[in-house]
């Protein structure tokens, strides 16, 4: 009797991994069957010696299922589609090392490129700054434009076409024009933006008469002085004759007759005190009419003030308070009462007439 022959086993397979072990289903059983003589025996034992085929596994359908046959049939046999490249796998032509896409691109390339990229940048930083570099170049040509004209007007006015040549005296009655020319003749040839103040105010102190002056230019070549001469409001008896004064107490002239159309100033205290400030104050605020025929003013006080007529009519005045009203009430009343030798308008409200 034949000993059986060992059972060939199963070519091994790659482990495949993390898949668990396929369990195995209706598998014929590989021990020996028993020998029961004859043929029949040998027939059992030589279909024994065939190798035993195990039937396929039986599998559940999921999804790491597939994806284990997947992985063991590539791993097994990889087939063409398995040696396509991938999409970020670098493919090669010929023995180079470059990829092709790499090849293709240049260092020129690159250069223009870059260069594109900062023309459409700078154009698009235009676009977007252009209001702001417009009105930076306004304001840049405004600028420029007033410093052009600031420089040439220094330059022209301190130049000798605007030089002084001819010297206008206004404002002035009692002194004469042509002898006020005279004391600024140093001011000619100047330009109009080179006068002196200092030496036109030492010039015109000369002159007492003037009160106070004003300097205008009028170019190209013309000074104009304006002078607001003093405002005498009498004469004053001195031991050097009669001097006329104006209202702040400053000696205009002095003579030795009494000078024809000023009053005699009869001031108790004499000139600086406070009755000869109200006695000047009522004689500037007299009408034409009445300061025409006054011929002397008195006061003893700030509230007592008296005015002689050349028709030897006396004027109650009292203080310089409402003078302008008690100038006005005294030419109605004297209108309405002529041949009155006292008029009181100490009140301007109720004028008495004796």
């Amino acid at each position: 009797m034949r000993r059986p022959s060992p059972i060939p086993s199963s070519p091994r397979r790659p482990e495949v991994e993390p898949h668990p072990e396929p369990v195995l289903a209706n598998t014929r059983s590989l021990l020996p069957v028993s020998h029961r003589g004859g043929d029949a025996a040998d027939d059992a034992v030589a279909q024994d010696d065939q190798p035993t085929v195990p039937v396929a596994p039986i599998l559940p359908l999921t999804s790491a299922s597939h994806e284990g046959s997947a992985a063991h049939h590539s791993s097994s046999a990889p087939d063409a589609e398995s040696q396509q490249p991938l999409p970020g796998d670098d493919v090669t032509h010929g023995s180079g090392d470059e990829p092709a896409d790499r090849a293709a691109v240049g260092t020129w390339d690159v250069w223009k490129a870059a260069r594109a990229r900062r023309r459409a940048l700078r154009a698009e930083i235009r676009r977007f700054t252009h209001r702001a570099r417009r009105r930076r170049r306004m304001i840049l040509a405004w600028l420029g434009a007033a410093v052009v004209v600031a420089v040439t007007s220094f330059a022209v006015a301190y130049s000798p076409l605007f030089a002084v040549d001819t010297i206008t005296v206004t404002g002035v009655q009692q002194l004469d024009p042509a002898t006020i020319e005279s004391a600024l003749e140093q001011q000619r040839g100047r330009p109009l933006a080179l006068v002196d103040s200092g030496e036109v105010k030492a010039a015109l102190v000369a002159f007492p008469l003037i009160e106070t002056y004003t300097l205008e230019a009028h170019p190209p070549h013309e000074l104009m002085v304006k002078i607001v001469e003093r405002t005498p409001v009498g004469v004053v008896a001195t031991d050097a004759g009669f001097t006329v004064i104006d209202a702040a107490g400053v000696a205009l002239s002095t003579s030795e007759q009494r000078p024809e159309g000023h009053a005699l100033l009869t001031i108790e205290g004499g000139i600086g005190t406070r009755a000869f400030v109200s006695a000047g104050n009522v004689v500037r605020s007299l009408p034409e009419s009445i300061a025409a025929r006054l011929v002397e003013v008195a006061a003893s006080s700030v509230d007592d003030v008296t005015l002689t007529l050349d028709d030897r009519t006396q004027v109650v005045w009292g203080s310089a308070h409402e003078s302008v009203r008690k100038g006005i009430a005294l030419e109605r009343t004297m209108q309405a009462h002529p041949n009155a030798d006292v008029y009181d308008v100490s009140s301007p409200q109720a004028v008495v007439v004796r």
